[in-house]
């Protein structure tokens, strides 16, 4: 079988951690070829991979959905591809071969993204999002199937289109993830060793509005006094800087709240951590937390649970499925319960304790391998039926 897979979308945050998980996985399966359509510098980082090919494609984000409509079925029939695998929330609506869909981006069905982007006047941004939501939402009605990485945002696209969605885990692969041993640049490592001695709070994420990073600022003077004395560090691989992160998203006004707040030394900006290296900042935390407002999946929970980390999280129904009881919930928006929840973990060694051997053991629940393999045999399942949309069972 030739895969196709339109993966240009993934140029930061989910969607470049699964191209670089799947793609290695792929490449070791029998009896499957790939070519694979990406933004140009990504194929360096993959090297040889076994039956793969990479197509460099240039595209600006802006112009991507209409480049993919006009241009990629010629590509799919010059290489005689016999299935597409479509990553980036948007279907081709006429694919010349039959095509599975991965929807994976929960800021089209937010209403809580809709009013944080109102609230902030970022009225194009808004108008964009809503436009963009009408394709996706199309999307899906265009693929031959849809799969999601939960079973908590799928069932959100079932009801949100009315349509088969069929929910299939992304995956982790622990020796994968901690194979590399190149240090961390010595400005990271300075800035590490300056939290020694201090409760140490991870948060991987470029900064964006939807992961909700004022919620977390808020709750770091209401935590500093719960610790009692016990100085804090919240390390973000991210900088509140102007043109420092991927997207149009603008800190500004997040940098403003943490010197409003006069929590500046509590916060280290520790710029993007090239994700091969993630896993030693990891090592370095004692506590993973994450106030996003909304989620497909988080990677980073089941990161932070196989590296040990306990886990405090926003009470989402995703988080609930993904981390389980090896995290600790608080109400999304509320600075105050966040930081009583971190307090109680922080400050009790059996909490912490009982929720690393609960994160270890969920972790493993996770296979990028697993999670490959039912890709493939549904792509297989696709080439086989005898009508190219014929709609197929989604029994998981």
């Amino acid at each position: 079988m030739h895969l196709f897979i339109n993966s240009l979308a993934a140029s930061a945050g989910g969607g470049l951690t699964y191209i670089r998980n799947v793609l290695p996985h792929l490449a070791a399966t029998p009896d499957l070829h790939v070519t694979v359509a990406l933004s140009p510098g990504l194929k360096e980082e993959f090297g040889d991979l076994t039956n793969i090919d990479f197509l460099e494609l240039e595209c600006s984000p802006a112009r991507r959905f209409w480049y993919e409509q006009s241009v990629l079925s010629s590509l799919i029939r010059r290489y005689r591809a016999d299935v597409l695998l479509s990553t980036g929330n948007f279907a081709l609506r006429r694919a010349p071969v039959p095509q599975v869909l991965l929807s994976r981006n929960s800021i089209y069905l937010s209403a809580d993204y809709d009013r944080d982007l109102l609230s902030r006047r970022e009225y194009r941004m808004w108008l964009d999002t809503r436009l963009r939501a009408v394709l996706a939402k199309r999307s899906i009605r265009w693929a031959n199937v849809t799969v999601a990485p939960s079973e908590a945002f799928a069932e959100e696209l079932r009801r949100w289109t009315g349509a088969p969605v069929l929910a299939i885990r992304h995956g982790f692969d622990p020796a994968g993830f901690t194979h590399d041993s190149s240090p961390l640049s010595s400005e990271v490592e300075e800035k590490l060793r300056s939290a020694e001695g201090s409760a140490k709070l991870l948060f991987v994420s470029h900064y964006n509005y939807y992961r909700n990073f004022e919620t977390l600022i808020r709750a770091l003077p209401l935590l500093r006094d719960r610790m009692a004395g016990r100085p804090i560090k919240l390390l973000l691989t991210c900088s509140l800087v102007a043109g420092k992160n991927p997207g149009s998203y603008r800190p500004e006004a997040a940098a403003e709240l943490v010197k409003k707040l006069g929590v500046s030394g509590m916060v280290l900006e520790l710029g993007e951590i090239p994700y091969r290296q993630l896993h030693k900042l990891y090592a370095n935390a004692d506590v993973y937390v994450t106030p996003a407002y909304t989620e497909t999946f988080a990677h980073p929970l089941v990161e932070a649970m196989a590296s040990g980390l306990p886990v405090v999280a926003s009470d989402l129904p995703v988080h609930r499925e993904i981390a389980g009881d090896a995290a600790l919930y608080f109400q999304t928006f509320s600075a105050n319960e966040l930081a009583e929840t971190v307090a109680q973990v922080a400050q009790s060694a059996e909490t912490s304790k009982r929720m690393t051997a609960v994160g270890r053991a969920r972790a493993q629940r996770f296979s990028w391998k697993t999670h490959v393999e039912r890709i493939v045999d549904l792509s297989r399942a696709l080439l086989e039926s005898t009508r190219p949309r014929r709609t197929i069972s989604l029994a998981s």
